[in-house]
């Protein structure tokens, strides 16, 4: 492994060891994590028996760790029931340490999902961004979701460190490295991987609503194009900028309904 993946590795086991310290990791937590390593192993083999079924477990732990249904994670709450702005839904947030094993996971197994495209990334976001907000912004405004509320509240800080490590590079490891990636690798066509990844981030949101998954997949369309042109660095940073603009500037998480 590189430099970058062992240094990925103890900034785990640190964080980790700390979370087990403050009570918020059990030994419940544990057969996870050992299935986590047994799918890394069986990945990494010249099988291909070996590396097919070592993605489909894995896979199958992504749904339970981005479902919280896997015991031993006590996530902690650090914003309960605010209302940021009027008329908006009460919002609640949780620092996950279920879901961000998800991306380590694939910076171990998977280094290829860092893999570079040939323009540069802030070149790549100023071409993407403004295009995915007018669509994504745009489109919850005219589905009458959001409205113009510019803000800075005092939990903005916490906000965004949350939504930056552990929920847009972790999203975008998966969807766009780890998704578009893989099936660009496998079948060799940019644009079918792009709008495969796409429509599985949509259906990711589906829970919330068919607007969300229409919005989703529409955001996905453009962290696709990021990616495809600046590589992981810029569908992350699209992927923030494109949240945070939606929580600085229009209600959020969204208008309470009539």
């Amino acid at each position: 492994m590189s430099p970058a993946h062992w240094i990925a590795l103890a900034l785990l086991g640190l964080g980790y060891a700390v979370a087990l310290l403050h009570g918020h990791l059990g030994l419940a937590a544990l057969p996870a994590l050992l299935a986590l390593c047994c799918t890394t192993l069986l990945v990494r083999q010249r099988s291909g028996w070996q590396r097919a079924l070592g993605h489909t477990l894995f896979i199958i732990l992504v749904g339970a760790l981005a479902s919280h249904w896997l015991p031993g994670f006590a996530s902690a709450k650090v914003i309960d029931r605010v209302v940021f702005s009027e008329g908006a839904l009460p919002f609640s947030m949780y620092l996950n340490l279920d879901k961000p094993l998800i991306g380590f996971w694939l910076l171990l197994a998977c280094p290829w999902v860092l893999t570079l495209r040939g323009r540069g990334v802030l070149s790549s976001v100023g071409l993407v961004l403004p295009l995915t907000l007018m669509a994504c912004l745009g489109g919850a405004w005219s589905l009458g979701m959001v409205g113009w509320a510019p803000k800075w509240p005092e939990q903005t800080w916490i906000w965004a460190l949350n939504n930056l490590l552990l929920v847009s590079l972790t999203e975008e490891l998966l969807f766009r490295g780890y998704i578009q990636g893989g099936l660009q690798r496998l079948f060799r066509h940019q644009g079918l991987a792009l709008i495969a990844a796409a429509l599985l981030f949509g259906l990711a949101h589906l829970a919330s609503g068919w607007q969300w998954f229409y919005l989703a997949s529409l955001a996905g369309v453009g962290y696709g194009l990021a990616y495809r042109l600046g590589g992981l660095p810029a569908a992350v940073l699209c992927h923030f900028a494109v949240n945070l603009t939606h929580f600085a500037l229009f209600t959020y998480p969204m208008l309470a309904p009539a």
